[in-house]
């Protein structure tokens, strides 16, 4: 694998650092917000939730810029929605300037897990396309963990961190949008979107240096051929014909979020505060969830190409059962001494499972001409999920004992297991074309 193609894969993948920080860092200030401006329950969870209707929004309609500017392009303008945001953020004098600059950033963070695995997928070599392409989680979770460290650092600065804490996003997004301008496009919407094959070819011998020219016209060939046969046999992207691919996007998304994780993440701080810990120690232990998340996200990316896309599934949702089940059962005993542990133990699974294998597995399983607005209706289904439990979770834990909660969450989880059992196919190692005929699209 050539540096610049993991330079590449990195600077677009940094996206995924800005989505992590931007969702999380509101955990360290949710509290702080609901006291200052005197909100109701209801109005907290919208404010909360603000920043998921705006991602809802931007994971769909993200495909259509993708596919209608370009990957570059799109990537370029999220980190500006980051930078409004951030600063937005930093100088909301209410509630309804603060929800607008949340559901700014919910944007970039949309249109970022429509546009950002995507390219990744599209400029990686097959053999490496897991890892590369992980790596979009994997700056997720350092960003989730940077966001909670901060959040820690800057609680003492005064009646303002809260502040601080939502606008220092400014400097990461301002260095991610100009790290964008040294991308290329990818070869395969300037071969089967723009019609550029002079260029298409160009970034491809980029991508391949060291290839014969006769190697790079067959590659271009290939994307070309697939492009053909999709455009001739397909009639849009809400067809039968794509009934498998739509599905399989549809549920891993469905499930990731129905795991309970952005529920977790969000409300970290008051999860360990139902469990006795005090403030400052339930924020300490949020710092915690970051590193584990972080550890276990290499251990994914690690593995991906090794173990396969479905393997790691199945290590994820035996994780999620056994560790979600103990945390229903310590609350419904009161023996909250383990919760940590088990959030943790939830956390590692989520990191190797499904966290790792989300973004990648949707952006391989579309053909070429559909890929955008594939990745848009995977993204769409996890942002819609993600914002409905995050708006009613402040309200669902407090009407139930969290026990329930949890169990609920754990129901779902060995529901995902019989599915990984008997639809999910294996992408590891094949090349974005041949997947077309694996899932019987040709």
């Amino acid at each position: 694998m050539k540096g610049r193609i993991f330079f590449w894969s990195i600077t677009s993948a940094l996206a995924g650092f800005l989505f992590g920080f931007d969702t999380v860092v509101i955990s360290g200030a949710e509290q702080k917000i609901q006291a200052l401006w005197g909100l109701s329950p209801g109005m907290h969870g919208f404010a909360m939730g603000s920043a998921l209707y705006g991602t809802v929004l931007g994971s769909l309609l993200g495909g259509w810029p993708t596919d209608r500017f370009g990957r570059r392009a799109t990537l370029l303008w999220i980190g500006l929605l980051y930078v409004v945001s951030a600063v937005g953020c930093a100088f909301a004098n209410g509630v309804t300037s603060f929800i607008a600059a949340r559901f700014i950033g919910g944007l970039g963070i949309g249109i970022s897990t429509v546009a950002a695995p995507l390219y990744i997928s599209e400029i990686s070599p097959p053999a490496y396309r897991g890892r590369l392409a992980g790596m979009f989680q994997f700056n997720i979770v350092f960003g989730i963990l940077v966001a909670f460290a901060s959040n820690y650092l800057l609680k003492g600065v005064g009646e303002n961190a809260w502040r601080w804490m939502l606008g220092v996003a400014a400097f990461p997004s301002i260095i991610y949008t100009v790290m964008c301008f040294g991308l290329p496009e990818s070869p395969r919407w300037l071969l089967s979107r723009k019609g550029d094959r002079q260029q298409g070819l160009q970034v491809l011998r980029l991508i391949e240096p060291e290839a014969a020219a006769g190697q790079i016209e067959a590659d271009a060939e290939a994307i070309l051929a697939a492009a053909a046969a999709e455009q001739a046999s397909s009639r849009g992207f809400w067809s039968w014909r794509l009934r498998v691919p739509m599905l399989l996007a549809f549920l891993i998304a469905f499930f990731n979020q129905f795991s309970g994780i952005n529920a977790v993440l969000y409300f970290a701080p008051r999860i360990f505060e139902l469990t006795g810990l005090g403030a400052n120690a339930a924020l300490l232990q949020s710092v915690g969830i970051g590193v584990t998340n972080l550890i276990f996200t290499f251990v994914g990316l690690w593995l991906i190409d090794r173990l396969g896309r479905r393997t790691l599934l199945f290590i994820g949702s035996i994780g999620y059962i056994t560790s979600l089940g103990l945390v229903a059962w310590a609350f419904f005993t009161e023996h909250f001494a383990i919760v940590p542990a088990c959030i943790f133990a939830f956390i590692a699974s989520h990191a190797v499972g499904q966290g790792a294998v989300i973004w990648v597995f949707i952006s391989e399983i579309f053909p070429n001409r559909h890929r955008a607005e594939g990745q848009a209706l995977g993204s769409f289904t996890h942002w819609i999920c993600a914002a409905l439990i995050t708006t009613l979770f402040p309200k669902v834990v407090t009407a139930f004992a969290p026990g329930y909660v949890f169990l609920f969450f754990c129901g779902m989880m060995v529901l995902q297991l019989l599915w990984v059992k008997l639809m999910v196919p294996e992408t590891k190692g094949v090349p974005l074309e041949q997947m077309q005929k694996r899932l019987g699209l040709e």
